[in-house]
């Protein structure tokens, strides 16, 4: 695949990323202040807004290991970070279990604000 074409999705899959967690993660917070249990479609949002997300840091990571650089290094670092927010939300995924909708609410939220900061890095 050219690299023009994984730049360019990398560009447009941004909003689809930054949005779906955003929405969901909006959706966990309002669920918890609601106090009522996550449901399967939470459930099921969660895990796509989790992937929209992924696929996004991997796209970078694609680009990256073949010298499509941004200028600004911040925007590799929210990249990173954002994975290792995903890696450790896995390690604690039992504790997270405890209260779902308030945690995975935040996690998203905050994976939503890093994708702005890495937006907002690009040179």
């Amino acid at each position: 695949m050219p690299l023009s074409t994984v730049l360019r999705f990398h560009q447009e899959w941004f909003w689809v990323a930054v949005i779906s967690t955003g929405l969901v993660g909006a959706w966990g917070v309002v669920l918890a202040v609601l106090r009522r249990q996550p449901t399967r479609w939470f459930r099921y949002a969660r895990v796509v807004a989790i992937t929209a997300m992924l696929i996004q840091v991997l796209a970078g990571v694609y680009l990256y290991s073949n010298d499509v650089v941004p200028s600004d290094g911040f925007h590799v670092f929210y990249g990173v970070v954002i994975a290792i927010t995903f890696a450790l939300a896995y390690v604690y995924r039992s504790a997270m279990a405890r209260r779902p909708a308030l945690t995975y609410g935040l996690l998203l939220l905050f994976v939503m604000g890093l994708g702005l900061r890495a937006w907002v890095n690009v040179g």
